[in-house]
């Protein structure tokens, strides 16, 4: 069972289930990451501000379409 990164807890995952793209998030500590390889296991922390711009990009392609 792989750790946290951030607090080196066990993250109650399993290695053969997860998929490149999939989030995970630590129970300890709340951290969120995303898988970027299998094999071996590989995790990124995932950045909110990174997520809400792309949000942000989405909502102003769709209102310059309309």
């Amino acid at each position: 069972m792989p750790n946290c990164p951030e607090c080196e807890n066990p993250l109650d995952l399993d290695v053969d289930e997860v998929e490149e793209g999939d989030i995970v998030a630590c129970d300890e500590c709340g951290t969120e990451f995303e898988v970027v390889g299998t094999e071996p296991l590989e995790l990124a922390h995932v950045d909110s501000d990174e997520l809400d711009e792309d949000d942000d990009e989405f909502m102003e392609e769709e209102e310059e379409e309309e």
